[in-house]
């Protein structure tokens, strides 16, 4: 019994870190989206 609480708190620790490493790249993603968009159109334009 005690073995599985370990690791169940291990387990939510590791989801945590996972969740938030998301929310992170998400919101680079969001403020460099916009400029991403604008090297591709201007790489096409330029071919």
């Amino acid at each position: 019994m005690h073995g599985f609480g370990q690791e169940g708190q291990g387990l939510i620790e590791y989801s945590l870190i996972i969740v938030l490493i998301a929310i992170v790249v998400m919101a680079v993603l969001l403020m460099l989206g916009p400029g991403i968009g604008n090297l591709f159109s201007n790489i096409i334009s330029g071919i």
